[in-house]
C-alpha cells in the first residue's frame, strides 16, 4: 500500500490550503511593509534623481540655446562693425586720396603760374634788354649821323617813341 501514502500526501486538505493563503498573505505583508517600502522609497529616490537630472540637462539645454544665441548675435554685430569700419576706412582713405591729389594739383598750377610770372618776367627783361641795345646802338648811330652831341634824356625819349611806334605795329 505504498500507493495510498502517496495519495494521501498529494490529496487536496482545505485547512491547509487555508492555513498556506494566511500564511502567505502574513508574508505579503511583512515584506510589504518591511521591504517593498525600502524598495519604494529607493525607487522613488531614483526616480526623482532621474527627473531631476532631465530637469537639469533641459535647463542646460535651454541656457547653451540662450549662449548660442548671445553669440549668433555678438558675431552678426562684430561682422557689421568690421563692415562699417572697412566702409569708413575706404571713405577716410579716399578722402585723403582726395586731399592728396588736389593738393598736387594746386602745387602744379601754382609751379605753373609762378612759370608763367618767370616768363612773362624773363621776357620783359630781354625786351628792356633790347630796347637797351638799340637805344645805344640809336645813339651810337645818331651821334655819328648827326656829328653832333644830343642830350641823353632827348635821345631815350626820341628812342622810346621810336620802339613804341614798332611795338604797336607787331601787336
Amino acid at each position: 500500500m505504498p500507493y495510498a501514502k502517496v495519495t494521501e500526501f498529494i490529496s487536496i486538505d482545505p485547512t491547509t490550503i487555508i492555513a498556506t493563503l494566511l500564511n502567505l498573505l502574513i508574508l505579503f505583508l511583512i515584506l510589504k511593509l518591511i521591504l517593498f517600502k525600502r524598495v519604494n522609497s529607493i525607487i522613488e529616490s531614483r526616480q526623482k534623481e532621474i527627473a531631476d537630472s532631465f530637469e537639469e540637462a533641459d535647463e542646460t539645454k535651454l541656457r547653451a540655446k540662450a549662449l548660442e544665441e548671445q553669440y549668433t548675435e555678438k558675431l552678426e554685430k562684430a561682422h557689421e562693425e568690421s563692415e562699417a569700419i572697412m566702409r569708413d576706412t575706404t571713405k577716410k582713405a579716399q578722402e585723403r586720396s582726395d586731399k592728396i591729389i588736389d593738393e598736387a594739383n594746386r602745387e602744379a598750377h601754382e609751379i605753373i603760374d609762378k612759370a608763367h610770372v618767370e616768363v612773362e618776367r624773363e621776357k620783359k627783361r630781354a625786351v628792356n634788354s633790347v630796347k637797351n641795345e638799340i637805344t645805344d646802338i640809336a645813339f651810337d648811330v645818331a651821334q655819328t649821323l648827326v656829328g653832333k652831341e644830343i642830350s641823353r634824356s632827348d635821345n631815350d625819349r626820341l628812342i622810346d617813341e621810336f620802339i613804341d611806334s614798332i611795338g604797336e605795329s607787331d601787336d
